[in-house]
């Protein structure tokens, strides 16, 4: 083998495949707890001191390097809301979520215990509070859904001429659906409900 091809070889052997140009990974928790009228899911509200606050999400935040999505999910949870991940058993990892901003938002799904669902306490610096919301109310209930476009801006000074191609290239354009639940005068939506409708169809 060549001294090129043994390069190649050692970067890629044994590579593990992310997107490419990422920016960054990202893991959530989609916590299940056992409640009366059976499973429910447990969200977090943002706090304002970060950014998005006010809106409704999972626990998790960014991969750090060499964690895989259940370490960090189960790592970021138990800072957010302080469960502890020995209360959590992992079910498995719904479809991850490739971001238009550059980045990869690998859910974890999990059942909290009883012991873990009690010793909840939002931290104060990244969650406003927690709530559940029964499975069966996304089953029963059709989320609102509207899209948006994605849309190509091509710089003026693209070199049209040494790349090939015409000024009315067709560039390729794309469409982002937005789910929207409302449930109890909060907004479960975006990326978020996106997930919810993976884990409860």
């Amino acid at each position: 083998m060549t001294g090129e091809l043994e390069r190649l070889a050692r970067r890629f052997r044994g590579h593990e495949p992310g997107l490419l140009g990422a920016s960054r990974s990202c893991a959530v928790l989609c916590p299940l707890v056992e409640g009366e009228g059976g499973l429910r899911l447990l969200f977090e509200v943002r706090s304002s001191r970060v950014s998005q606050g006010g809106e409704v999400c999972f626990p998790g935040g960014n991969m750090e390097p060499g964690e895989t999505p259940q370490d960090c999910a189960l790592r970021e949870t138990e800072e957010e809301l302080s469960i502890p991940r020995e209360e959590v058993t992992l079910l498995g990892t719904p479809d991850f979520i490739c971001s238009q901003r550059g980045f990869l938002l690998r859910p974890v799904l999990g059942l909290v215990s009883p012991a873990g669902f009690a010793a909840l306490r939002p931290s104060p610096a990244e969650v406003a509070e927690a709530f559940t919301v029964p499975l069966a109310f996304f089953r029963e209930t059709e989320p609102d859904l509207r899209h948006y476009v994605l849309a190509p801006q091509v710089p003026e000074d693209f070199p049209y001429g040494p790349v090939g191609i015409p000024r009315n290239y067709p560039w390729s354009r794309g469409q982002v659906e937005i789910p929207i639940w409302q449930y109890e005068g909060r907004a479960i939506w975006g990326m978020t409900a996106r997930l919810v409708r993976e884990i409860t169809r």
